[in-house]
């Protein structure tokens, strides 16, 4: 039977521990007991942990052995915010694929009361991007980035940079990405609701970043990133 997953709150040698509302959900709800055994995530790898002792808001493991684990590419989503329960449901998904950095933009067609709302989200971003971590096995969640204004978005650095566009006919995104260099960065940048400005595309086109499509058909800015995280590790 496959261990769950934890990614440790606090890690000092062999020792790791869940505290507050982490440990409490092991403790209380899934009933752990000393001498139960995880795979325990602690800074950026993972490996065998046993419970030494329970509190309902604390509980510490001493560690074993390392589980190697696979090596993933190092892709960053840039999200131009839009509606917080659409957004968030983005973030798990895009997490469980593989997602490195997630950042938050504020476009120019992102609404204004979620705009000034965005980074008052930003804690629980991280929350759900670490419970999905853990989910999908991951050692490490992925960087939630604090809202970020569009013009310090469009100089992020990469390998290979990306913009979806829905105006893009010619070039797709699986193109690109079998032309991307191996063990290179990958940032895939997606509008609003509502798409790209003409000006906010042509900035990015003019800082060497590539227009590409998911298809014909227009997607929701949530249905996009997960489309093309998919793409990604398709690949």
């Amino acid at each position: 039977m496959t261990r769950r997953r934890w990614i440790a709150d606090e890690v000092s040698g062999n020792r790791a521990a869940l505290v507050g509302a982490h440990a409490e959900h092991l403790s209380r709800v899934l009933r752990a007991r000393v001498g139960q055994e995880f795979d325990i995530a602690a800074n950026g790898t993972v490996r065998r942990g046993r419970i030494t002792s329970i509190a309902h808001d604390r509980v510490e493991f001493e560690l074993g052995e390392e589980i190697p684990a696979a090596a993933s590419a190092s892709i960053t989503l840039v999200l131009s915010i839009f509606k917080f329960d659409r957004m968030e449901w983005a973030i798990e998904k895009c997490t469980e694929l593989g997602a490195a950095r997630i950042v938050p933009v504020i476009a120019s067609r992102t609404e204004a009361h979620l705009a000034a709302a965005a980074a008052k989200r930003a804690e629980r971003w991280q929350r759900i991007a670490r419970e999905a971590s853990e989910q999908s096995r991951r050692a490490t969640p992925p960087e939630i980035s604090q809202p970020m204004k569009f013009k310090d978005a469009v100089a992020l650095p990469g390998t290979t940079r990306i913009v979806l566009a829905e105006s893009e006919q010619a070039v797709m995104l699986r193109d690109v990405l079998q032309s991307h260099p191996a063990g290179g960065d990958i940032v895939l940048a997606f509008g609003p609701e509502g798409g790209w400005t003409e000006a906010e595309l042509e900035a990015f086109r003019a800082v060497g970043w590539t227009a590409a499509s998911l298809g014909s058909t227009i997607l929701r800015a949530e249905t996009a990133a997960i489309a093309a995280m998919a793409v990604v590790a398709s690949l």
